[in-house]
C-alpha cells in the first residue's frame, strides 16, 4: 500500500513545485499611491508587478469627481451595507458605496426569490445611487454577493463542486472557465461584484472554513488563484476585461484564514511571518498578477492582532510591497473585532488599510462615527481620498459609469443563462474531475448500468446535501427538490443512465428493498454548514452516531457489493466505513450536478469505461481523528493517503484493512449541540434545580427533583429515547438546566446572528410564567420570556424553537463566557419534551422569539 501511495504522490507532484515560481514575480514598476515600505533584510514579502498601467485620463477624471464630492459623500465610499439592514432610500440619503447581500439576505427575505426579483432589486439600489434630485452625485453602487460555488443564491443557478473539490482536479483552465460561468450568472441577476475566489490554504480539517480551500498545499492554491481571477474578471489587455459579461473579484481571506490554532474559525494564527507568507499568501501575488480588483480582510488575528486593524500587513505588505491597486475591503462587520472598536465605530480599520467597511448591519453608526473621525482629524483626509480614489478607480475601470441600470447592461435579465445546459455540462465536468477513488476491492468499480442498482443513504437524492453550505442561504439548510429546477440528484443521475441502458436504479434511503439489487451505492456524508458552524473538535466522523456504517454492514452482510460515495467538505477518519465498503468514493460538495458522479461510476451500456477517475487529494486524508498535524511537507508526515493519492480503474484498489482506533478519548460530541440523543453535549451537563440553584445531576431517568417539584423521563422523538420529558407540578419555581464545565465563548456566533434553537414539543401549556435563560457566572444572566410562544404552538407537535443569540445579549447575557447555555423554568404547571439543543442559523427555526420578551433573570 506505502508503495502504491508514494507512487500517485509522485504523479501529484510532477510539476506542482513548478508552480512556485508565481511566487517569485518580480515587480517592473511600483504603484505610486502606496509607496513600498523599505524591504528589510531577507524580507519574505513577493514584490508583484501590478498588469495594469496607469491611466491618465482616468486619474483625471478621478480628480474631477473627487474635488465635487463633499467630505459626507466622501465617507459614503467606504461603507456597505447588507440589503436585509438597507433601502434604496438609504443610498440615496446616505450616498453609500456599495451594498451586499450576505449569505441569509434575500429580496423579500425570501430565500427562493426569483432571479427577476433578484435583478429589480439591483436596478432600485443602482438608480438610487444615480439619483441626483436633492443634489447628491451621481456615483454607481457596486452590488456584491458570496457566489462561491456558481451564482449560489439564486434559485436555478449552477452549483459548481465547492473549492476542495476543483482543488481535487488539478486543472486551472478549468477553473477559468468557471469563473466565467459564475461571472455571466452573476450578471445576469443584477450583481457584478462576486467575494470570491478564496485563496485560503487550511492547515487544520477540524476548521469549518476547510472546503473553501482548494487544497492545503500553497503550490496548488497558487495555481488556481489567478485562472479564478480572469475568469471572473476577464484578462487583462483584452476586451473582455471587465466588460459587462464579467465581474469583479474579491480575493479573500487576507491574511492566515487557514493557518489559525486548532482550526477555530476567526481566530488566531500564530506563525512566523516567513511561513505565513510562504504558506498563506501564495494565492495573492498570481491573483494580483492578474489584476484582481478587491481584496477582503480576514477576521482572524496574526500573532494576536487582527487582520482588519493590521497596518503591517493591510497597507504596508499588500498595498505596499505586493503593488495591489484594487480596494480593501472588509468582512462582515469584522471591524468590531478589532481592539478598541466596536461594530459602529473603528476609525482604526480606515487607518490601517481598510478602504470599504463591510458593515452590514452596523453601517449608519459607522458612516456617522467615520465622518466624524473625519472632521476631527482621527481619519486624516489624505487616508480617506487615497480610499476613495481606490474604490471609484474600481468602479471606473469596471464601467460602472456608463453602463446604465443592471437591468439594461450586456446580459441582464438573460435568465436562459441562469442554469444553461452548456455550464451545467462545465459543472458535471468538474464533478467527474473531482471524484477521488480510494478503495476499489476487487475491482468491483465500474458498474454495469445494465443491472439492478439500489442507491441508499441520506445523500442518495438531496441536492441541499451534496451541495453543502453557501446554497441558497448561508449554512445550506432547510432547502427542498424544488429549489433546485436545474440540478440532479446522484440517484437521478444513475438511475437516468441505468434506465438508457437497460437497467434499473431503484431509491432506498434506508437501504430497505424488495427484490435483492446486484449492487449497492450508498450515499453518505456531512450535512451543510459554513462558517464557524461547522467548526470540529475531532476529525471524527458524525461521533456517537454509528447509522451510515450500519447500513453499509447491512448491504454487505445481505451479500450484496457496496460503493460508498461520501459527500463531506473534508477528510474525516471514516475507517470503519472504507473498510465495510467494496469502493469508497471522495465527492467531496459536487453541487448540482450529481449525474457527474454517475459518469465515472458506471459503465457505457456496450461496457466500456465512460470517464475514469482523475481527482487527486488535494488535502491529506487522516490516520486517525486526532491527526490535525497532516499537511504535506510537514516533519512526521504520516497520513493515511497521502496528497496527490488517488486510484485510476488501471490501478490495483485492494485495500487491507485500515485501523479501526479512532484516538479521540472522552465525549466526542459535535460542537454547537449542547443537548442531543437524549444526553447533555461534549463538556455539559443535565440538571433540575429548584429557585435557590439547589438540585440533581441527571445521569440517569426516571429523576426527580425534590420529589415531584420537576420529574424526567425518557421519550422518543426520532429514536427510541432520544428525548426527555419535563413535568412541572406547580409546587414552586423548578428548571431543567445545561452547564457547561467550561465557560463558553460565543461571541462570533453573536455576531455571525445564530440562534439557540430548542427542539421541543409542547405536552400541556404552561400555566403561569415560563421562560428561557442562560447564565455567565455570578450575578449575569439573561431572560426571554416562553409563555407567549408555547401558548400558540400545537400541543403534541415537535418544532424548532429559536432565539437569536443578539436577543440574549440585549438581555444582558456575556456569550463570551456562558456558563449555563440553555435552561428552562416556571414556578408553575407545565410539561415540555425536548429532544435537542443546539446553536443554528436563523431559518432553521420553524418559531422564532424575538427580542421584545428579553429580560434580566435568572
Amino acid at each position: 500500500m506505502n508503495a502504491m501511495i508514494h507512487r500517485h504522490y509522485g504523479r501529484a507532484h510532477a510539476g506542482v513545485l513548478l508552480t512556485t515560481l508565481l511566487l517569485a514575480l518580480v515587480a517592473c514598476g511600483k504603484d505610486e499611491r502606496v509607496a513600498a515600505s523599505a524591504p528589510a533584510a531577507a524580507d519574505p514579502w513577493p514584490q508583484v508587478s501590478w498588469p495594469l498601467a496607469e491611466d491618465a485620463a482616468l486619474e483625471k477624471r478621478i480628480t474631477e469627481l473627487m474635488a465635487t464630492l463633499t467630505v459626507e459623500e466622501k465617507v459614503g465610499q467606504l461603507v456597505q451595507g447588507d440589503i436585509a439592514s438597507i433601502t434604496p432610500d438609504d443610498v440615496r440619503r446616505y450616498r453609500l458605496g456599495s451594498v451586499l447581500a450576505g449569505g441569509n439576505s434575500d429580496p423579500g427575505g425570501r430565500y427562493d426569490a426569483s432571479p427577476a426579483e433578484w435583478l429589480a432589486l439591483a436596478d432600485a439600489f443602482y438608480a438610487a445611487s444615480m439619483d441626483t434630485s436633492n443634489g447628491g452625485k451621481a456615483i454607481p453602487v457596486l452590488f456584491g454577493i458570496d457566489a462561491v460555488h456558481g451564482q449560489s443564491n439564486i434559485i436555478g443557478a449552477t452549483l459548481f463542486p465547492h473549492n476542495i473539490g476543483l482543488g481535487a482536479a488539478r486543472n486551472p483552465d478549468l477553473l477559468r472557465r468557471i469563473g466565467e460561468v459564475t461571472a455571466l450568472e452573476t450578471r445576469a441577476t443584477g450583481m457584478e461584484w462576486a467575494f470570491a475566489p478564496t485563496v485560503a490554504v487550511p492547515q487544520d480539517d477540524r476548521w469549518g472554513r476547510t472546503y473553501e480551500g482548494y487544497s492545503e498545499s500553497p503550490e496548488v492554491v497558487a495555481s488556481y488563484a489567478g485562472a479564478m481571477v480572469e475568469g471572473l474578471q476577464g484578462k487583462v489587455g483584452t476586451p473582455a476585461f471587465l466588460d459587462g459579461r464579467h465581474v469583479i473579484a474579491s480575493v479573500k481571506h487576507f491574511l492566515g484564514d487557514g493557518g489559525t490554532t486548532d482550526g477555530k474559525d476567526q481566530g488566531d494564527t500564530r506563525i512566523s511571518e516567513a511561513d505565513l507568507v510562504r504558506i498563506h499568501a501564495a494565492g495573492y501575488p498570481p491573483a494580483i498578477a492578474a489584476g484582481a480588483q478587491t481584496v477582503m480582510a480576514s477576521f482572524n488575528s496574526v500573532n494576536g492582532e487582527k487582520m482588519h486593524g493590521h497596518r503591517q500587513y493591510l497597507t504596508d505588505a499588500l498595498k505596499g510591497r505586493m503593488h495591489f491597486g484594487g480596494f480593501v475591503v472588509g468582512d462582515w462587520n469584522g471591524h468590531g473585532q478589532v481592539k478598541g472598536c466596536t461594530t459602529t465605530d473603528c476609525p482604526a480599520t480606515i487607518n490601517a488599510g481598510l478602504d470599504m467597511a463591510m458593515a452590514s448591519d452596523s453601517w449608519k453608526g459607522f458612516y456617522e462615527t467615520t465622518l466624524a473621525a473625519v472632521k476631527k482629524g482621527t481619519i486624516s483626509q489624505q487616508r480617506l481620498d487615497e480610499a476613495v480614489r481606490r474604490i471609484l478607480r474600481v468602479k471606473m475601470r469596471l464601467g460602472l459609469f456608463e453602463a446604465g441600470k443592471p437591468s439594461a447592461r450586456a446580459v441582464g435579465g438573460q435568465f436562459a443563462l441562469i442554469g444553461a445546459p452548456e455550464h451545467r455540462a462545465l459543472a458535471r465536468q468538474a464533478v467527474r474531475e473531482s471524484l477521488v477513488m480510494l478503495k476499489n476491492q476487487g475491482g468491483v468499480l465500474p458498474l454495469s448500468p445494465r443491472q439492478r442498482i439500489l442507491v441508499a443513504g441520506d445523500g442518495a437524492n438531496d441536492v441541499g446535501k451534496q451541495a453543502g453550505g453557501w446554497t441558497l442561504n448561508w449554512q445550506g439548510t432547510g432547502t427542498t427538490r424544488k429549489d433546485f429546477p436545474n440540478a440532479d440528484t446522484i440517484y437521478e443521475g444513475i438511475a437516468q443512465q441505468a434506465s438508457a441502458a437497460g437497467g434499473e436504479a431503484v431509491l432506498a434511503v434506508d437501504g430497505k428493498y424488495v427484490s435483492k439489487p446486484d449492487v449497492a451505492v450508498v450515499v453518505f456524508g456531512e450535512n451543510p454548514y459554513a462558517e464557524f458552524q461547522g467548526d470540529l473538535p475531532t476529525l471524527a466522523y458524525k461521533p456517537g452516531n454509528d447509522s451510515d456504517l450500519a447500513l453499509i454492514k447491512r448491504l454487505k452482510a445481505e451479500g450484496i457489493p457496496v460503493v460508498a460515495v461520501f459527500l463531506s467538505g473534508r477528510p474525516l477518519w471514516v475507517n470503519r466505513e472504507i473498510n465495510a465498503a467494496d469502493a469508497f468514493v471522495a465527492a467531496w460538495l459536487p453541487g448540482s450536478e450529481g449525474a457527474g458522479v454517475a459518469d465515472v461510476l458506471l459503465r457505457k451500456a456496450d461496457g466500456s469505461v465512460q470517464h475514469d477517475f482523475k481527482g487527486r487529494l488535494s488535502f491529506s486524508w487522516p490516520r486517525t481523528a486526532t491527526q490535525y498535524a497532516n499537511n504535506v511537507g510537514q516533519q512526521d508526515y504520516d497520513p493515511q493517503f497521502a496528497f496527490g493519492f488517488g486510484l485510476t480503474y488501471a490501478d490495483n484498489g485492494d485495500l487491507a484493512a485500515l485501523p479501526e482506533v479512532s484516538g479521540v478519548t472522552g465525549n466526542e460530541g459535535a460542537t454547537g449541540v449542547f443537548f442531543a440523543r437524549g444526553d447533555a453535549g461534549s463538556g455539559m451537563a443535565l440538571r433540575l434545580q429548584n429557585g435557590t440553584g439547589q438540585g440533581v445531576t441527571v445521569t440517569k431517568v426516571p429523576e426527580a427533583l425534590d420529589g415531584d417539584l420537576l420529574k424526567i423521563t425518557g421519550v422518543d422523538h426520532l429514536a427510541q429515547e432520544d428525548g426527555r420529558r419535563l413535568a412541572w407540578s406547580g409546587k414552586g419555581e423548578a428548571l431543567a438546566t445545561l452547564q457547561s464545565h467550561t465557560a463558553l465563548d460565543l461571541q462570533r456566533e453573536s455576531n455571525g446572528d445564530l440562534m439557540l434553537l430548542t427542539t421541543l414539543r409542547v405536552d400541556s401549556a404552561p400555566r403561569g410564567e415560563a421562560w428561557l435563560s442562560v447564565g455567565c457566572g455570578t450575578g449575569c444572566s439573561a431572560r426571554i420570556a416562553l409563555t407567549p410562544t408555547l401558548a400558540t404552538l400545537p400541543v403534541g407537535q415537535w418544532t424548532r424553537v429559536g432565539v437569536p443569540l443578539k436577543c440574549l445579549v440585549a438581555a444582558g447575557a456575556d456569550v463570551g463566557k456562558l456558563d449555563r447555555p440553555w435552561s428552562i423554568g416556571t414556578a408553575g404547571v407545565m410539561t415540555l419534551s425536548v429532544s435537542r439543543v443546539a446553536l443554528g442559523a436563523l431559518n432553521e427555526a420553524e418559531t422564532t422569539i424575538g427580542c421584545a420578551g428579553a429580560g434580566a433573570g435568572a
